[in-house]
């Protein structure tokens, strides 16, 4: 049976999302059926594997940047997977090892690496995005912490490594929940004053980051807009806003900025 076109097939160049699939007969033609299939898997892959650790280190004594490894109270991925709130608490090991490594000097940031629920995101993005935005802050006359690799992270774990480092803002990148054409976006959350007990209402997201999605040098430019608001005015969250107008960004990727 031959396949049949939609009519607005010629939509599809636009957007990486699936429309315009065609059928064969009363179903999904076999190229389409198939490349969900493998999306999905991809999917299903990025949540479940682990990150390699020794990846992310490779590349940052590469870029000369000092660096911790830490972990959550999730001991295993599966209990990352099942019981989210150990991802979101650093272990009390780590927090005593964080307190003795902090030498009295105070910073206006750390910046966490985790892996999330896509460790590829965290692998292929993160220590990109680092080389963009870190020059820009230190420029700035920013003392920035060592980088904190933290395994089996959620987005709250950032409180409890920004409260023992006694940091003023808290940044941590790591995967997003996979989507069927997005596997590898990382997210970008920043925190004023982390500590226990921080709400997301008091977090700024910054989604997406990928060369598909948000490119790294729009996203690094929009962390330091961010991040130097929320240390002027001494917050984050809904309170705080990107105030650029869209004029600034290309107007290719100017809809592909998410502040929540």
């Amino acid at each position: 049976m031959p396949n049949v076109s939609d009519a607005w097939t010629s939509w599809k160049k636009f957007t990486s999302a699936r429309i315009a699939l065609g059928r064969c007969g009363g179903s999904l033609p076999t190229r389409e059926w198939l490349e969900f299939s493998l999306a999905h898997a991809r999917a299903q892959d990025a949540v479940h594997l682990a990150i390699n650790i020794n990846t992310i280190c490779r590349q940052l004594e590469e870029c000369k940047e000092k660096f911790l490894c830490v972990k959550s109270t999730a001991n295993t991925r599966n209990e990352y997977l099942q019981s989210p709130d150990r991802g979101r608490k650093l272990s009390t090991a780590d927090i005593d090892r964080l307190k003795q490594a902090n030498t009295g000097d105070s910073f206006d940031l750390v910046v966490i690496i985790g892996d999330g629920l896509s460790a590829p995101a965290a692998e292929k993005h993160a220590v990109n995005l680092l080389n963009d935005l870190l020059p820009r802050l230190r420029d700035a006359g920013w003392s920035i912490a060592p980088v904190v690799m933290a395994e089996q992270a959620r987005v709250a774990i950032q409180d409890d490594i920004g409260a023992a480092l006694n940091v003023r803002l808290s940044l941590i990148l790591l995967g997003e929940r996979p989507g069927l054409s997005s596997p590898d976006s990382l997210g970008a959350y920043l925190t004023y004053d982390p500590k226990p007990g921080r709400n997301d209402a008091q977090r700024n997201c910054v989604s997406n980051i990928r060369p598909e999605g948000l490119p790294i040098r729009e996203a690094a430019a929009t962390l330091e807009y961010l991040l130097i608001n929320a240390k002027q005015r001494r917050l984050s969250g809904v309170a705080l806003k990107d105030g650029r107008s869209l004029d600034s960004f290309p107007p290719s990727s100017a809809d592909k900025v998410r502040i929540v």
